[in-house]
């Protein structure tokens, strides 16, 4: 029972609060809670310690350290604040665990024969962080020129899948193939010397960035209903982009030359790649399908024009909208 004084025993605060007394000591030496001695030597504690020790154990009671407790007291943050931090950890673990979850699956399922080998290609990423970072780190190498912070994020937003929350077997194992994929030579090559030319003809990569995903979007519907590669719009746009930052305009020959220029882009690399970011992504439609349906689209364009013997003896004048695909 309370004294005269108005102040609390150990045992209480430990009744009035649920918190048992060896607890309340442990709180007095780490600071939680403050105590005074009695002349006997006993632990007396202000009435406020009540609600105090009680939003203690509330917050324990959610999984909140010491620490966090600690800055809500003193005022440094508020509940909400350190709810919300606790919340974004936890999504961490809970997302780590999920990949943990679906590798194991995946190496579970695999064909006894493929089983070592998939062990190997998944024990090379930690998690679906991690593989994005190596992703974001691959494309930052390949790009020649320095590269803003807003124009890698765009970028980024193209060509990089984010991890699901709870992944399956096959998207964990697609992200693993990625990370693999960026180890190859041969792509990383072709991609550095696409880029060291681009640097060297493209005025404004920012704006070309933006075409290119104007161009993508006219593309998705065609991408979509798995129409084959053709002349339209989509392309045009593509190509007028190109054109554009380049100081140039939308020739026959220039979409000959274009078509050299981002050979890089659909090679047997980079359709592994954007085939691996749709199923990482669980999204068929990304950017990277339209991008390769319009660098077919250019590819088909060229070459059936090169195939016309008329033509071909002519030199190339402008475009015609409607010519034949």
């Amino acid at each position: 029972m309370p004294l005269l004084d108005g102040t609390l025993g150990i045992g209480d605060l430990a009744r009035l609060t649920g918190v048992p007394v060896r607890t309340v000591r442990f709180y007095c030496d780490e600071g939680i809670v403050d105590s005074v001695r009695s002349t006997g030597g006993h632990r007396r504690f202000d009435p406020t310690a009540v609600e105090r020790l009680r939003l203690v154990r509330r917050l324990r009671g959610l999984g909140l350290g010491l620490a966090s407790i600690r800055n809500v007291l003193i005022g440094e943050r508020s509940v909400a604040e350190v709810v919300a931090a606790e919340r974004a950890a936890l999504d961490v673990q809970l997302a780590d665990m999920a990949w943990r979850r679906a590798s194991l699956r995946a190496v579970e399922e695999a064909e006894p024969a493929d089983r070592a080998a998939r062990l190997e290609l998944l024990a090379a990423v930690e998690g679906g962080g991690a593989a994005r970072d190596a992703l974001i780190d691959f494309w930052r190498r390949t790009m020649v020129a320095p590269a803003s912070e807003a124009m890698l994020s765009a970028f980024v937003t193209m060509a990089v899948p984010e991890p699901p929350a709870d992944p399956t077997p096959p998207q964990v194992v697609a992200f693993a193939e990625l990370v693999a994929l960026t180890g190859d030579r041969v792509l990383t090559r072709g991609l550095l010397a696409m880029a060291r030319a681009n640097a060297e003809l493209i005025a404004d990569e920012a704006e070309l960035i933006s075409g290119i995903r104007e161009a993508c979007a006219l593309a998705r519907p065609r991408v979509q209903a798995c129409e084959a590669p053709r002349r339209g719009p989509e392309l045009d746009r593509f190509v007028a982009v190109h054109a554009s930052v380049r100081g140039t305009t939308d020739t026959p020959r220039f979409r000959r030359r274009l078509l050299a220029d981002v050979a890089a882009d659909h090679d047997r690399g980079m359709r592994r790649y954007w085939h691996l970011v749709a199923e990482a992504s669980g999204d068929p439609l990304t950017l990277g399908a339209s991008h390769l349906w319009l660098t077919d689209s250019l590819e088909r364009c060229v070459r059936a024009r090169d195939a016309r013997p008329s033509e071909r003896a002519g030199g190339g004048g402008p475009v015609s909208a409607k010519a034949p695909s």
